[in-house]
């Protein structure tokens, strides 16, 4: 399998930082990775506090290097008194070479994107889950959102059954 990571489990929701749902909406999502992220220490503290968002962010595959953009780290205003803070600044990620190079292949196919779904502790590191995404037509976004009604509509009717 050529995603180095599968869908978070349970355990995994304890280390959850944030989440980019929209991207699961936007975007039929493939080959998921794992990939870590280099950061400076105000970010560090700033992830800690829950100051972490991931909508709108997507990554950028440029010169065998993968970057992240669009993602907003807000500054706690007691960690960063000394430094000039960019929330929205391009972050780089820890990949792979041959990763890298298969997700530029993929990505110079017409259609294809790299986005960000996740962010999550794994020990005392920040690691990123990014996957090859395809968009979805209008009408894929609406069976999407059909099949997601009727299944929890499933669960009110078998938990109201159990009672």
């Amino acid at each position: 399998m050529p995603g180095t990571m599968s869908q978070p489990n349970k355990k995994n929701l304890s280390n959850l930082i944030a989440r980019n749902k929209k991207a699961q909406f936007d975007y039929a999502l493939e080959d998921r990775y794992e990939a870590g992220l280099v950061l400076q220490g105000w970010e560090v503290k700033a992830i800690r506090a829950g100051k972490a968002s991931l909508i709108d962010s997507y990554v950028l595959l440029r010169n065998g290097e993968a970057w992240l953009l669009g993602a907003n780290i807000s500054p706690l205003t007691s960690a960063s008194t000394h430094v000039v803070a960019d929330p929205q600044r391009t972050r780089k990620l820890l990949l792979h070479t041959r990763e890298i190079a298969r997700l530029f292949a993929v990505v110079q196919q017409k259609g294809y994107t790299v986005v960000a779904t996740s962010m999550f502790w794994k020990g005392n590191k920040v690691k990123v889950e990014i996957a090859l995404a395809k968009g979805k037509q209008q009408h894929d976004k609406r069976a999407t959102q059909r099949d997601k009604d009727w299944a929890r509509q499933k669960q009110r009717l078998i938990k109201e059954h159990v009672r």
